[in-house]
């Protein structure tokens, strides 16, 4: 199949490698710069050279901030029969663009990314992938991802964002959290050493991206539930409540449980 990926970042160069030794790939970024060291795959920096190539599939892994405006940008060279998809971690806006766009379309979520996962030992992640999409691209991405050891699940755009919303925001706005009140320590624990990595690792992603995710339109609801607890844990320690406590910490032992 020839695969026209948009943008060479970090996730375009990983879908680049991936693909590019079973398909005729091909990258497209503006910045010709971000281009160097892609290899065994083609170089594009211009819309012309995009209709030359004529893709099959595109699979735009552009900020998410831009993924509908790329996508806009490029129909106009592209076949008829061109399937369109994104690995957008928030789905927003995305599936009435597709319904309206007048393409063939899928929509995936690969669950990890280059900060925290291991590219070359990926079984312990997942995948997702948007029932609502065409099927024969639903397959080429179910293909892909299970040579790579995912676990892979299916979810409708609706169930998508709202696992993104309880999987990511809470995760990162207990890590802004924990930021936001840092000090220097020169003799630091192993716990704080253990969540200053997770923060490096957090703050390190793309701020459009956090933006995305802190701005979807379900995390609010996430978020209020961190304050609520909050709330009670700043009760229990005030009043220096060991059986509160206790009964706290049970109750969050078994939330953790059930996650093993």
């Amino acid at each position: 199949m020839k695969v026209l990926i948009l943008g060479a970042g970090k996730m375009g160069s990983f879908f680049a490698d991936l693909l590019s030794f079973e398909h005729e790939t091909a990258v497209y970024d503006i910045n010709p710069q971000r281009l160097r060291f892609m290899y065994n795959t083609l170089r594009l920096t211009t819309l012309e050279e995009i209709a030359e190539f004529s893709p099959e599939l595109v699979i735009n892994a552009v900020t998410l901030k831009y993924t509908i405006d790329s996508f806009r940008q490029i129909l106009p060279f592209l076949p008829k029969d061109c399937i369109l998809s994104d690995i957008a971690s928030v789905k927003t806006d995305l599936q009435s663009f597709y319904e309206s766009c007048g393409f063939r379309y899928v929509s995936t979520h690969p669950m990890f990314g280059p900060t925290f996962a291991n590219l070359g030992s990926l079984s312990h992640e997942n995948a997702i992938i948007i029932k609502e999409g065409d099927y024969m691209g639903r397959l080429f991405f179910r293909d892909a991802y299970n040579r790579l050891g995912l676990n892979v699940f299916e979810y409708s755009f609706e169930e998508h964002d709202k696992t993104v919303a309880y999987s990511l925001s809470i995760p990162f706005v207990s890590t802004f959290v924990f930021s936001a009140v840092m000090k220097h320590q020169d003799a630091p624990g192993t716990t704080f050493k253990r969540h200053l990595k997770i923060a490096r690792g957090v703050l390190n992603e793309d701020t459009c991206l956090l933006r995305e995710i802190l701005f979807n339109p379900r995390t609010s609801g996430q978020v209020s539930q961190i304050r609520d607890e909050l709330k009670t844990l700043l009760d229990i320690i005030e009043k220096k409540d060991e059986e509160g406590l206790d009964a706290y910490l049970l109750k969050i032992r078994k939330n953790i449980a059930q996650q093993s």
